[in-house]
């Protein structure tokens, strides 16, 4: 079984990667990579798979994603965490008040680097933002928009929903079409070795 280093250190990324993959073994890498200050996630998780394989020596993926409120004029962009650390989901809603328009999106990148060459995968998550926070914690969740973010097609929040409801969001078409996991394992299953 061959074997890809994931460096992370966010364990709902782990446990999604996890349920993608039955013929790749992960090595999870816990380090915290560093983040350049960009607006573009293809060049963030570029520049963190480079920096994951100078640490480790080996195939990599790194994972990364931005959050897109068209109402906000795309706010937060690629700079989620750092609108979490100082306005928090209550900035983030309070900011919503009295918009029409609550649809939002997420953007990932997931990027693999064997030393030799990246190659990135992109996918799209569209949605909505609820009015308010709701939901539980549980360790699956991958970040705090987790009580806000109401996947199309769906009334509740990723938080509300059962565990068997997230799997089943999963297995609907739009969602693998745009899941950066599925795209990835797809190609690396039947790449030319």
């Amino acid at each position: 079984m061959e074997e890809i280093v994931f460096v992370t250190h966010n364990k709902g990324k782990v446990a999604s990667a996890n349920k993608h993959f039955k013929d790749i073994k992960f090595q999870i890498y816990e380090y915290e990579l560093d983040e350049p200050r960009s607006d573009d996630v293809g060049e963030i998780s570029r520049s963190k798979v480079k920096e994951a394989y100078d640490l480790v020596k080996k195939p990599c993926i790194a994972l990364d994603c931005g959050f897109f409120i068209p109402a906000l004029n795309g706010f937060p962009r690629a700079f989620v965490n750092f609108a979490l650390d100082t306005i928090h989901l209550d900035g983030i809603l309070k900011m919503m008040e009295g918009k029409e328009n609550r649809e939002c999106y997420f953007l990932e990148c997931l990027s693999y680097y064997d030393g030799v060459k990246v190659k990135q995968f992109f996918g799209k998550q569209e949605g909505k933002l609820a009015t308010k926070i709701l939901g539980e914690d549980t360790n699956e969740k991958w970040s705090d928009l987790w009580y806000i973010y109401i996947p199309q097609g769906s009334e509740k929040t990723l938080a509300q929903m059962t565990r068997e409801e997230r799997d089943h969001r999963k297995k609907n078409e739009n969602e693998k079409r745009n899941s950066t996991l599925m795209m990835f394992s797809e190609w690396y299953q039947n790449r030319e070795k």
